[in-house]
């Protein structure tokens, strides 16, 4: 497979970046635009999730319905996120209808209608995922830990809270758009059957004259550790942790991959061997490294019955810290191959590619290969892993429990 990359910045701010797979017949873009949660004022949280909703319910010409016909009629599979930094878009389709497409999200982005009648819609969606967390509590767990765990406002849960949802009003949320979405810092990332002189071309023809002014930067605010507790009448307690680790900058970010693997590496890990398979305290348990730009955690998430919710917490704490007692040659190479394979199957796909262009770009101002990210995986020795865990231990920990008793981290 090609790995060749293509990068062109524009003077408005925008960048495109784009990687040709020859033999891919679909065609993937992701658009970041720094618009996240983590942008949004306290007393208007949410605000983004609504704003990414309501770009889609009209654009340029095209009413909602229309919209998504178009869309439709080109075979496009898309969605609207919202991330801690940034507004996120993405769609896949047929690489002959990329062009199309594109001048679609150029008015997605450009010319979002905006209508009053479709603001109310648009934040009831918003409304309604937020009361859907009250039937996921393991999502709600680990949402509000990231909330407690990350500098606020950047791990705030992106649906705000009812109390702030209910509040916004339409012209707040332009106010919104108007100041954070533009060609400023936005990153435009293609990845599969297109040509790059075309590509660059339309890009150019659709986003060159959209105006770039960068929108205001965010203060964060160190959070304190500690436990906190949502006292819940349930038949199972849900606990999840936390603890500091490496950005993917780092040059630990590999070992801390491979240490994250070597806990919960599927049902060979050390988490589900310890808690789940040797002592059937849980029906769940994982953990799974964390990333925003410059800050990092592993989070841990167990699901248990609340009698034994201590003595689960007590285990998978211990596990967490043995890892800097040192891994087992073949627990590395296990992860190292889990790891690698994953590789495999994102090269093959053009949507993971364009994410992965439009992450790398944000993270580190430079693109990796699949190769590079292979070749550092392998490169990782256990004594790598040993080293990490030990300048990276889960000593200090931001807990969050949702149950009818809390438990102690000690």
């Amino acid at each position: 497979m090609s790995e060749d990359f293509f990068i062109k910045e524009f003077p408005n701010g925008l960048t495109l970046l784009s990687q040709p797979m020859s033999a891919a017949s679909s065609a993937a873009l992701t658009i970041l635009t720094p618009a996240g949660a983590s942008h949004d004022p306290a007393d208007a949280a949410g605000a983004a999730s609504v704003a990414a909703e309501w770009h889609v319910r009209g654009a340029g010409d095209r009413d909602t319905r229309q919209l998504q016909d178009a869309l439709d009629e080109l075979g496009s599979h898309h969605s609207e996120a919202v991330q801690s930094e940034h507004m996120h878009f993405s769609s896949i389709q047929l690489g002959r209808n990329l062009a199309d497409i594109l001048a679609i999200y150029a008015d997605i982005l450009q010319r979002p209608q905006l209508t009053d009648a479709s603001f109310q819609p648009s934040r009831e969606l918003a409304l309604q995922d937020l009361a859907s967390l009250e039937d996921e509590p393991a999502r709600k767990c680990n949402l509000l830990l990231m909330e407690k765990f990350f500098p606020y406002p950047l791990g705030r849960c992106i649906y705000g809270s009812q109390e702030t949802l209910e509040a916004l009003t339409a012209d707040v949320v332009r106010r919104q758009i108007s100041a954070h979405v533009s060609a400023a810092n936005t990153i435009l990332a293609v990845a599969g059957n297109v040509n790059w002189d075309e590509l660059s071309a339309l890009v150019e023809r659709a986003f060159g004259d959209w105006p770039g002014q960068a929108g205001p930067t965010v203060s964060v605010t160190d959070q304190p550790a500690g436990i906190t507790h949502i006292e819940k009448d349930t038949a199972q307690t849900h606990i999840a942790l936390a603890h500091r680790s490496v950005p993917i900058s780092h040059d630990q970010y590999y070992a801390a991959r491979v240490a994250g693997t070597v806990l919960s590496g599927g049902m060979s890990g050390r988490l589900f061997t310890e808690v789940r398979e040797k002592r059937g305290l849980v029906y769940h348990v994982s953990c799974r490294h964390q990333g925003l730009k410059d800050t990092a955690g592993m989070f841990t998430y167990a699901g248990t019955r609340p009698e034994v919710a201590q003595q689960t917490c007590d285990v998978t704490v211990n596990e967490l810290r043995r890892l800097a007692e040192g891994v087992e040659e073949h627990e590395l190479q296990r992860a190292k191959t889990q790891l690698k394979s994953a590789l495999v199957m994102q090269g093959e796909s053009t949507s993971a590619r364009a994410a992965a262009l439009a992450a790398d770009w944000y993270h580190l101002g430079r693109l990796r290969s699949l190769r590079e990210i292979s070749k550092s995986i392998e490169q990782i020795t256990a004594r790598d892993v040993t080293r990490y865990a030990k300048d990276w231990p889960a000593e200090t920990l931001t807990a969050l429990v949702i149950g009818p008793q809390t438990i102690s981290t000690e």
